[in-house]
């Protein structure tokens, strides 16, 4: 189960936990900031709209229990609104513009820049804010001189034996994979019988895909009747708690990685054809 604020997330590694004199005193060389963002929008007639939100926080409370004690990882409150645009059709969405998000990012690492940080992780669990926060990643980058790192924790653990390849495919919102992470960690907030399964119909297409290869832009009522796209009859807690366990351990072993991170000894002098 997932209580907020309890556990080594919110007890030790919770920045806004410290007092103003403390995060001065940090030990800035090896520190690194994560800002967790995901959304509030719609997931079918079975999932809660703070589905993406609830699993990055979910994530990171498990991961930060993994970290060595003399980890210099800290946590920002995540950031529950994101772009979702996409899914304005269906109740309950609440969205940011894409040029409010953007501006949002910059502020907050501007922020982190002037408290002494020089790393900062941008942790995405919706896919919709996906190319914004690519962007993002690079403007704080330039603005601010900050080494600053993207991820999708989803994208580190290989799924392919408890996902099938059709899910793999479609189930890009709402479906397995986020309906049995959500039942692992809130099972409450999952309406069982009214899981369902809708795929759009682009199998028949050789090059156009919802993601990958040649896509085209899309919003969520274009594909789907629902508001979901995958299955998620094949959700389980079991499988879930399989999932978050997985992501744990490889995103424990990214954090502190990047903590060793240094952009300056990425640049190698070029070398010279005898």
């Amino acid at each position: 189960m997932f209580n907020r604020y309890a556990g080594a997330a919110w007890e030790e590694r919770f920045l806004p936990r410290l007092s103003s004199p403390e995060i001065r005193d940090l030990p800035k060389e090896n520190a690194l900031v994560i800002l967790p963002v995901g959304a509030i929008e719609q997931h079918g007639p079975h999932m809660p709209v703070m589905t993406d939100t609830l699993i990055g926080e979910a994530v990171l409370t498990r991961t930060m229990e993994l970290l060595p004690k003399d980890s210099n990882i800290w946590l920002l409150p995540p950031l529950a609104y994101g772009k979702s645009n996409e899914h304005l059709d269906f109740a309950g969405t609440i969205s940011l513009s894409a040029a409010t998000l953007l501006q949002v990012l910059l502020d907050i690492a501007a922020s982190v820049k002037r408290s002494g940080f020089r790393r900062l992780l941008l942790l995405n669990t919706h896919g919709g804010n996906q190319d914004l926060m690519l962007v993002a990643a690079r403007e704080i980058r330039i603005a601010n001189d900050l080494m600053v790192f993207y991820i999708s924790p989803g994208s580190l653990a290989g799924l392919a034996d408890l996902i099938t390849e059709e899910e793999r495919e479609y189930g890009i919102h709402a479906g397995d994979y986020e309906t049995s992470l959500v039942m692992a960690v809130k099972p409450d907030w999952v309406h069982p019988g009214k899981r369902i399964r809708e795929v759009p119909d682009v199998a028949s297409y050789q090059y156009l895909t919802l993601e990958g290869k040649i896509r085209f832009a899309w919003v969520m009522a274009d594909i789907s009747e629902s508001g979901m796209s995958g299955d998620a009859t094949r959700a389980t807690a079991e499988k879930g708690e399989i999932m978050l366990r997985r992501i744990a351990s490889h995103l424990a072993n990214a954090l502190q990685e990047m903590c060793d991170f240094d952009i300056s000894g990425v640049k190698m002098k070029p070398s010279v054809a005898t």
